[in-house]
């Protein structure tokens, strides 16, 4: 368990603060991966959300007031959205934005789950701070989730709510003219800047691309010798403004793996090399690709290699 625990620590770098949003960010103290301040939610309440698909191809829109789903558990308030993400695709760069409507603005928390529906990372809502508005973008509350999915997993899910505490608090935002001053180089004005209470309801935004330079964990280190998917309830086909699905539910489901020719064994011999080094680095982020590729070779001893590396490190 020491051993696992440091290898989490190793997947937390400093490109995780790098990617947070610049502005107000400066004292947020955040570890993503400490979930002790996450809220408890059952398993069975989980089971009974409609699990939106969302893919690089696309940014979803979610207006909670007209589509949003209840949640009744611990601190959690007013409607939430529920998101599917595929986690094959590789490294995952995670943008959330809340808009702010006049003077209200939905304050967002994240809770990540892997496959199994464990929860693997927690963004509260202090992560997501507040960005003034540019030539194609409005006043709102935005932040970069930067995960890795281990491998094995074939979707993660983001559970996106706010809580009581939240409502407590307000955003302020920066005057027009003052952020127009600033553009022009002009003298700034001495007025107040809005206000922007936090209410339960709102519009929010997410949009999936790739990445590689991820910094969260998600999922069992050595892969998915666990238990498998689990059903976590409706689903429904992708589309950029969601529309309420059927009541199926669905499980998820692993294609076999296509028969691979064995792997020349220079090539074992370079890839079993290069994951000692890595590991032996303390770059497991790179030990983890150089495994995937091996594997996607048809190497049979690159696993072998990297948990022995690992526990020898350890």
């Amino acid at each position: 368990m020491k051993m696992k625990k440091s290898l989490l620590a190793l997947c937390l770098s400093a490109g995780l603060f790098a990617s947070m949003p610049g502005l107000s960010l400066a004292n947020v103290n955040i570890v993503p991966q400490d979930l002790s301040a996450a809220p408890a939610i059952p398993s069975s309440a989980l089971q009974q959300l409609q699990w939106i698909p969302v893919d690089q191809t696309q940014t979803q829109k979610t207006n909670l007031a007209t589509t949003g789903q209840s949640l009744n558990a611990g601190d959690i308030t007013g409607p939430v959205a529920a998101y599917s993400v595929p986690a094959s695709i590789g490294e995952l760069t995670i943008t959330l934005s809340s808009i702010v409507n006049k003077d209200t603005v939905f304050a967002p928390n994240v809770l990540v789950f892997d496959q199994n529906m464990t929860p693997a990372a927690y963004f509260p809502s202090a992560f997501f701070a507040y960005q003034e508005p540019g030539v194609l973008s409005l006043n709102r509350l935005e932040g970069v989730m930067k995960l890795t999915p281990a491998l094995g997993q074939q979707k993660l899910y983001l559970l996106v709510f706010t809580t009581n505490k939240d409502l407590q608090q307000t955003t302020t935002m920066v005057d027009p003219a003052k952020a127009y001053a600033r553009g022009n180089g002009n003298a700034v004005p001495d007025i107040p800047d809005p206000i922007a209470r936090h209410g339960t309801e709102g519009e929010i935004s997410l949009k999936v691309k790739t990445s590689s330079s991820s910094s969260i964990l998600v999922g069992p280190l050595f892969g998915s010798s666990g238990p498998g998917p689990v059903t976590v309830g409706n689903t429904a086909a992708p589309a950029t403004t969601y529309t309420a699905p059927a009541a199926v539910a669905t499980t998820a489901v692993v294609a076999p793996a296509a028969k691979k020719e064995p792997v020349l064994s220079d090539t074992e011999t370079y890839f079993n090399q290069a994951i000692k080094q890595a590991v032996a680095a303390g770059d497991v982020d790179k030990a983890l690709k150089l495994l995937d590729e091996a594997e996607r070779l048809g190497s049979t001893t690159a696993r072998k290699t990297f948990i022995s590396s690992v526990k020898g490190k350890g």
